[in-house]
């Protein structure tokens, strides 16, 4: 017997596929009701291994202690490594407001003590609107493929005009210069990309550098 050809894309969702549907819309009112009532926020993201007594670590905190004492929101994964030290930064002003977007993970994930605004995404894709919606600025620490893949997001977000623009700024610029390095030689040359383009990122050595970069661009 021939199955009879389906009209519509929304016939073939399962049962088990339209729960699903109820299950993203629940995380994205849920992250809408809780991160409205904030402003002003910045997003820092980097390695979930690095730990306290690193200089990456330490700098983090400071950085986003100075944020927090600006009046900045500090927004986070929620985890360990660069993610605590930027919530243990911002927790210890008072009055700070030190957000984790966790993410349930079989590894690496573990929510970190220092978030006093904490909400919890199954889907990544979900997590990564709330960063990108109530991000006034970006910082990337230095990390791995998680980190690159939140600082490509908002550069092509910020490169099609999808988002406002906004600072991207990458922190330590040893770590990254090859990078930009690359891309310039290969894509700017190959003309994939814009000389101009590049401009989307600044690259940062110290924290007073980067507060007083989002200060002068974001006015809380």
């Amino acid at each position: 017997m021939v199955q009879q050809h389906k009209q519509f894309v929304i016939d073939d969702l399962s049962m088990q596929e339209s729960w699903r549907l109820f299950k993203i819309m629940a995380e994205l009112v849920d992250g809408f009701d809780t991160l409205g009532d904030y402003g002003h926020g910045v997003s820092i993201f980097g390695s979930a291994r690095v730990r306290e007594g690193d200089p990456v670590y330490d700098e983090c905190v400071e950085i986003a202690k100075k944020l927090a004492e600006a009046g900045y929101t500090v927004i986070t994964g929620g985890g360990p490594g660069i993610m605590e030290a930027g919530n243990k930064g911002a927790a210890q002003v008072e009055d700070g407001v030190s957000v984790g977007l966790n993410i349930r993970l079989p590894m690496e994930q573990k929510p970190n003590e220092f978030q006093n605004v904490a909400l919890d995404f199954k889907y990544f894709f979900v997590r990564k609107v709330m960063f990108v919606k109530y991000a006034t600025a970006y910082i990337v620490m230095p990390g791995g493929l998680g980190t690159l893949d939140e600082l490509f997001e908002a550069a092509v977000l910020v490169q099609t005009k999808r988002i406002k623009p906004f600072p991207i700024i990458l922190y330590k610029s040893d770590y990254w210069c090859g990078l930009i390095d690359w891309i310039r030689e290969h894509m700017v040359q190959a003309g994939y990309l814009n000389e101009d383009e590049l401009d989307l990122f600044a690259l940062m050595d110290s924290p007073d550098e980067v507060v007083h970069f989002i200060k002068r661009y974001v006015i809380v």
